[in-house]
């Protein structure tokens, strides 16, 4: 088994220009502060409550997550059909995602991932087995970034016993 970390060839480039070389990085800086803006008033247009604790620090939804979470979670996205789908309307899932945070985060079994495990007390959706569920989970990093979230929870892992 190679355990090997892929790393960068040394810059072998003599002329490093720079001025150039600045001109991008404040021009990428730029566009990401813009895009970031972008991204925080397309998450202020969603019609839910306490919009703000989506963009915290420690519990930040992306609209790269949101749109992942949608294309292959909402049951109005043709996707993914042996994926659990959400039967509730997008500010709801928003809703959900955003209470979520409350609850204490678990590790991913096999993961540096943490989950959250909500109780919404109706139906959200189905899981991947078609059960209808009163529950989502919501798979985040260690510093709070949302990567995904569905309706359920997770399978769980039976453990693999030695002959």
């Amino acid at each position: 088994m190679d355990n090997a970390v892929a790393t960068h060839p040394q810059n072998t480039n003599t002329s490093f220009n720079e001025a150039q070389w600045l001109q991008a990085l404040f021009l990428l800086a730029d566009t990401q502060t813009w895009l970031q803006q972008l991204q925080e008033g397309l998450i202020w247009q969603l019609p839910v409550k306490n919009r703000k604790k989506l963009l915290r620090q420690g519990w930040y939804l992306s609209a790269k997550a949101l749109a992942h979470i949608l294309e292959r979670h909402y049951y109005k996205v043709p996707r993914h059909p042996l994926t659990g789908k959400f039967t509730i309307a997008v500010p709801q899932i928003v809703a959900c995602i955003r209470d979520a945070c409350h609850q204490p985060p678990e590790p991913v079994p096999r993961s540096q991932h943490l989950q959250r495990v909500w109780e919404a007390g109706v139906p959200v959706g189905y899981d991947s087995a078609g059960n209808t569920v009163t529950t989502i989970t919501v798979i985040a990093t260690t510093g709070g970034e949302i990567m995904t979230a569905f309706p359920g929870t997770m399978p769980v892992q039976e453990a693999v016993s030695s002959p």
